[in-house]
């Protein structure tokens, strides 16, 4: 067969098989070049999914009267000039094809009137079949209608799906592009009928308009730059985890863009708090230099390749790990605040008070731990005073003091109010504490806590395993996990397996890290010479198996560098307290207020939530008080 150049009009329809995929694909050109056209206000009608017709509108600068022609021509553009411009580009459209490749595969009206034209003009094409320009009316901007899509490549058509799947991606089309602009008015219709109207608004209030309320009050905002790099937007916090990854953007410049680093980079920040296979969410806005990044990648325009890609990389997990490791006291807050869901209202979130808390650096069960008495003892005799206040007095300052054996009598001994309550000068206020006071335990498995707000329920192991997890991880990271020497070694049977992963480790000072000492005394015992001193307490036989489960999965080798999330979640969960252990107020408060000085209290490190807030209102719908 001989080598022959092929028609326009065929070079055009292979053009729109990788541009124009299907109905989402031509509108999110349309919409990329309404917003490149400085439009204010945008407006999308759809038919049968756009199949039947997909109309944009918009009141951008508009199209001169003797560009309309060019504008359906191939590899014409007012976006770039020069490979200099095509090394920064700053627009969402800049090949030239999309236009072209749009109205050879349709029949395609072009109206459009500039500013200070005297009217407006129009421009059509069917196919190969362009018509002359002729005089239209518009008041002002450009409206783009495309009618048939595939009307003239029919083995095309037969691969579009269903009418509501393709309404479904147009939808998602105007979605990512009413995200990345906010100050830009959206309506979408289809079928004539409205279903997404969009004011212009601030980028907050925005993807709360088209996420949901409960995306946006169960999110962190954020805003990091360092570097000529800047990161912002809204991340979902961990207990707001997704099946799917349906609620997850990202914009580079601007742009919408599926990047590999970038969503590498997400995986990681979320890595230790998600559960299971479940899926983040988030609406990011990575800006940079546009030299340094390349979107001319592929004709849809949703890849980039990055200059500094390690850089870009760094940036963005720090960015994310920061924000989602702010502690409970650290969120800010005007409102009450819910860590995970509600259960008994779906949805309902609201942000956390933002206080300084100390980070203490010792357990909350173990003898030694030694709350904050001056600081918190006098809101506990608040708190209390006014709780039990019609009883007898008693020793109310002992609240700050853990190692006290409280009995239930101890709280329900009356104090007076005159002497409880502090002066606002005097005193640290409530608001400090947004996790508030404990009443007592449930089920020896949850703790019922008030605060300002109403009611908190806590996990007591979810939240210790938390604290437990993240002290394990920075110790570990300054080389700094302490040794507990145990006055009586301790041998249990150990199974060959565990034998062999211990006698494998001689050489390798792996254990000695993570703060075990263990020695083979046959080939049926190991000895227990030493544990880390944060988990002296724990059952010590349990751990040290647990340990050398995950050195023999894991490797040696492995297991400092690629797997010590796993080891010291393991080992966190071993030290973690258990169910059905009675403990006092006072270690109850001591719990609460080490939630509130540690990252990423929100959930364990397995992703499961470790406490939710009930409000007044909550329970007030709940006993239906005020109807």
């Amino acid at each position: 067969m001989q080598i022959k150049l092929l028609p326009d009009q065929l070079i055009s329809q292979i053009a729109a098989g990788e541009v124009v995929e299907r109905p989402a694909s031509a509108l999110k050109e349309l919409l990329e070049n309404s917003v490149d056209a400085g439009s204010t206000q945008i407006q999308v009608a759809l038919i049968q999914g756009g199949t039947k017709l997909l109309k944009v509108t918009d009141n951008g600068h508009g199209i001169a009267k003797d560009e309309l022609e060019l504008a359906l021509t191939r590899h014409a553009t007012s976006k770039i000039q020069s490979l200099e411009d095509l090394e920064q580009v700053g627009s969402l459209g800049f090949r030239g094809e999309a236009l072209a490749s749009i109205a050879s595969i349709s029949r395609t009206v072009l109206t459009s009137r500039q500013q200070a034209s005297s009217h407006a003009w129009q421009i059509s094409a069917e196919g190969t079949q362009g018509q002359p320009v002729s005089p239209a009316a518009l008041d002002e901007g450009t409206i783009i209608e495309v009618h048939d899509l595939y009307f003239n490549t029919p083995a095309r058509r037969k691969f579009l799906k269903t009418e509501n799947t393709e309404f479904g991606h147009c939808e998602d089309a105007f979605t990512r592009i009413a995200l990345s602009r906010s100050q830009i008015g959206f309506l979408l219709q289809h079928n004539g009928k409205a279903i997404i109207r969009l004011a212009a608004n601030t980028p907050q209030q925005r993807i709360a308009d088209v996420l949901g309320s409960e995306f946006a009050s169960q999110s962190v905002w954020l805003d990091e730059e360092s570097s000529g790099l800047r990161l912002w937007g809204m991340t979902a916090s961990p207990t707001y985890q997704r099946h799917s990854r349906d609620t997850q953007y990202v914009f580079v410049n601007g742009r919408f863009v599926r990047d590999k680093l970038i969503a590498h980079a997400i995986k990681q920040a979320y890595q230790d708090v998600l559960h299971g296979d479940k899926h983040p969410a988030f609406v990011l806005f990575l800006e940079l230099d546009p030299s340094l990044v390349d979107v001319n990648v592929h004709p849809a325009k949703t890849e980039v390749r990055f200059r500094e890609s390690q850089a870009v990389h760094r940036f963005i997990f720090h960015s994310l790990h920061k924000a989602l490791g702010k502690t409970s006291a650290e969120i800010q807050a005007s409102q009450p605040v819910q860590a995970p869901f509600n259960p008994f209202t779906p949805g309902l979130s609201m942000p956390r008070q933002q206080v300084e808390m100390p980070l203490q650096n010792r357990s909350v069960f173990d003898g030694s731990y030694q709350p904050n008495v001056n600081n918190g003892a006098a809101i506990a005799q608040q708190f209390y005073g006014q709780l039990y206040g019609d009883l007898k007095p008693t020793n109310i300052s002992a609240l700050g003091n853990p190692q006290e054996n409280y009995s239930s009598e101890d709280y329900l001994n009356p104090i007076s109010l005159s002497e409880a309550v502090l002066t606002a000068e005097s005193a640290p206020q409530p608001q400090q504490y947004p996790l508030g006071f404990a009443l007592g335990q449930v089920h020896g498995i949850y703790i019922l806590a008030q605060n300002t707000q109403g009611m908190v329920v806590v996990d007591m192991h979810a939240a210790h395993e938390r604290i437990m997890y993240e002290r394990l991880k920075n110790a570990l990271s300054e080389q700094a996990i302490a040794t507990q020497p145990l006055l009586i070694p301790m041998s249990f049977y150990a199974e060959k397996v565990e034998v062999a992963t211990l006698q494998s480790l001689n050489g390798s000072d792996t254990l000695q890290q993570l703060g075990f000492d263990l020695a083979t005394l046959s080939p049926t015992t190991i000895a227990i010479r030493a544990v880390p001193t944060m988990l002296q307490d724990a059952d010590v036989v349990s751990l040290a198996r647990a340990v050398l489960r995950d050195l023999h999965e894991y490797g040696a080798s492995r297991v400092l560098l690629e797997r010590q999330n796993e080891v010291l979640g393991t080992m966190a969960c071993h030290a973690a307290v258990r169910a059905n252990r009675q403990l006092t107020i006072t270690e109850m408060n001591a719990l609460l207020r080490d939630m509130e000085a540690t990252e990423r209290s929100g959930q364990c490190n397995h992703g499961r939530p470790t406490w939710f807030q009930v409000s007044l209102n909550d329970l007030d719908k709940m006993f239906m008080r005020g109807q």
